[in-house]
């Protein structure tokens, strides 16, 4: 099924994003633990490239295996980065024949040592480039990426509203966040994006946190603010990771919960294929809406 169908419906989604493992092993044990995940009904999940596009040929041969070998829908990402406009199309063309409905459109980002991204000879410079392209010869429901605090690249916050109106226009029917700590900024992004006129749906991509220094990381890369708060409680525990953990997953109910109650169109889920904060979370979230006055 079409992510966009979910949609016209009226559905509210959910769904988890995973990238490949480096082994075969651990492709084994991501694939073990799809009878879990299953249990928390997914409308979809998806298939993350490796940095610098390195996982190509897993990703597409992971997506085809969930639509072989399961019931869950799966979303494939496509990036702009390492690889011409020909061999984007040959990606493209191993979807199609798998009943593989939905990919995300990303430029990507910058390879291991890279401080910047620099499009291939024949390649793609911008996600909007390669969105109309699938859009112009393929099938696809088709995702984009959105950044509520902004890409780091973008000069403001209304010139990456820009950007994301030049995204939208080109093709990308639906579109997932970069994940975000303080919902406020959710909120502010919203009101921008209304303001530029985009009124396709709009996922809300959360990230549980796992540990202090990984979290740091991300946030640096990604460009996202961890409130101050937050920061300090991580900071108080940055030795234990197990109490990081149930600090991550106490922030992301709160943030899930609210998120809910004021009608996001879906929620994202960054595994990290690690699935245990994800579910405390979604059962956190299911008895929120169990106890929510009718």
């Amino acid at each position: 099924m079409k992510i966009t169908e979910l949609f016209e419906s009226g559905k509210r989604t959910i769904s988890f994003e995973f990238f490949p493992p480096n082994t075969e092993q651990g492709i084994e044990n991501l694939f073990g633990n799809i009878p879990t995940l299953s249990k928390m009904d997914p409308d979809f999940i998806s298939v993350t490239y490796g940095a610098g596009g390195g996982t190509r040929d897993k990703t597409i041969g992971i997506v085809r295996r969930v639509k072989e070998q399961t019931d869950l829908e799966v979303m494939c990402h496509v990036t702009c980065v390492a690889q011409t406009k020909g061999e984007v199309e040959d990606a493209l063309n191993l979807l199609g024949p798998a009943n593989v409905e939905n990919v995300l459109g990303l430029r990507g980002d910058p390879g291991r040592g890279e401080d910047r991204f620099v499009p291939p000879e024949g390649g793609y410079q911008y996600a909007s480039e390669l969105i109309e392209h699938i859009r112009n010869n393929h099938d696809f429901a088709i995702g984009g990426a959105c950044f509520p605090e902004g890409h780091l690249e973008s000069p403001s916050l209304e010139a990456d509203a820009a950007f994301l109106k030049r995204k939208v226009d080109a093709g990308a029917q639906f579109l997932v966040t970069q994940l975000f700590f303080d919902n406020d900024d959710y909120y502010r992004f919203m009101e921008r994006t209304q303001r530029w006129g985009i009124d396709v749906p709009i996922i809300a991509g959360v990230l549980p946190i796992l540990s202090t220094g990984q979290i740091r990381r991300f946030a640096s890369l990604c460009g996202a603010r961890i409130p101050g708060d937050l920061d300090a409680k991580l900071e108080q525990y940055a030795e234990d990771d197990n109490a990081v953990r149930e600090i991550g997953i106490e922030h992301s109910s709160r943030q899930v919960e609210d998120l809910w109650r004021n009608g996001v169109a879906g929620l994202h889920f960054y595994t990290l294929n690690r699935t245990y904060s994800t579910l405390k979370v979604l059962e956190n979230l299911n008895a929120d809406k169990a106890s929510a006055p009718c």
